[in-house]
């Protein structure tokens, strides 16, 4: 199964920032292109105080900083370009993380999409909307955010996607300050299934497509997992798409490129259960040749091989 969408974590909680700038941000279209990748997704347009574009609101409301670059003209620029599918990264204002409550993140968002599509929406290549607020289980007032923002990108965009991607609360779901790379109660397959399936049926209708991240259960687990996710996207008229995480989770040191051998693996599972898509958090710092890694670069070359042989 080949990778043909990436996240561009441009606005990132735990990642170093490239400090790339246009020409750079071009080359690396090129190298996504040359990957077979169609699709960029970014991850968030902001993040407490920092931003990716100019937003007025958000700038009056938290005294926002002024971003040097209007990135999100720039990514759809670039996606017009070379033939790729943009899709839009909600705003998150920190306030979910501070207090477990997904309901605090509606009402800027509901400015942010209007915003965004009347400054953005014109471009060829916007093609759709990811919510961006990250879960795993029940959360307080997740399934309203979905729905709600959901519906409204749906409405204000004349049917353009929405995704979302959520994690699965395995064993290595683990805080990424944390020392422990693994926990002890990571969740069982048919808790995960319950609750999921409560999850879809609330939002069932204003999401588009599902990515679970794929990084946080045990390489043993990849099949029962998979299976569930795709039984419940199917029953509930979703896309399965996989996130493929280029990143790996099993090393001391947060975060660095994966072993090309453990992304074959998790993409051989995807394909096995049926995914439609697989995309992958992210190119640019855990697969691109002119990542500040380079680890990155030999991943590259290795995940290359691999797509030669599957389209021989």
């Amino acid at each position: 199964m080949q990778i043909t969408g990436t996240f561009i974590d441009e606005i990132s909680h735990d990642i170093p920032h490239q400090n790339w700038g246009p020409l750079e941000w071009e080359k690396d279209f090129q190298h996504m292109k040359a990957a077979g990748i169609d699709t960029v997704i970014l991850i968030r347009c902001g993040y407490r105080k920092f931003l990716t574009y100019p937003s007025v609101y958000l700038q009056k409301k938290y005294s926002a900083y002024a971003p040097p670059i209007d990135l999100v003209e720039l990514y759809c620029t670039l996606a017009n370009q070379f033939g790729m599918s943009f899709y839009f990264g909600l705003y998150d204002s920190g306030h979910y993380w501070d207090t477990g409550n997904l309901l605090h993140e509606i009402a800027d968002n509901q400015f942010i999409i209007e915003e965004a599509w009347k400054k953005y929406g014109h471009h060829p290549s916007f093609k759709g909307w990811y919510l961006s607020m990250e879960i795993s289980r029940r959360t307080i007032g997740a399934v309203d955010a979905f729905r709600t923002l959901g519906l409204q990108c749906n409405a204000i965009s004349n049917n353009l996607p929405t995704f979302i991607s959520p994690w699965m609360d395995g064993k290595k779901a683990v805080l990424a300050a944390a020392a422990e790379l693994t926990k002890a109660d990571g969740i069982e397959v048919a808790q995960h299934e319950k609750e999921w399936n409560e999850i879809f049926s609330g939002i069932q209708g204003a999401v588009d497509a599902v990515a679970f991240q794929d990084g946080h259960i045990d390489f043993s687990e990849l099949d029962t997992f998979f299976a569930v996710n795709k039984k419940l996207a199917n029953q509930y008229g979703m896309q399965c798409w996989t996130n493929a995480e280029s990143f790996d989770r099993d090393m001391p040191i947060k975060f660095l490129p994966v072993k090309f051998e453990k992304l074959r693996l998790k993409l051989e599972a995807a394909r096995l259960a049926g995914y439609d898509k697989a995309i992958t958090f992210e190119f640019s710092h855990f697969m691109s040749p002119q990542s500040a890694y380079i680890q990155a670069h030999h991943l590259y070359n290795r995940y290359q091989e691999y797509r030669k042989q599957l389209l021989q």
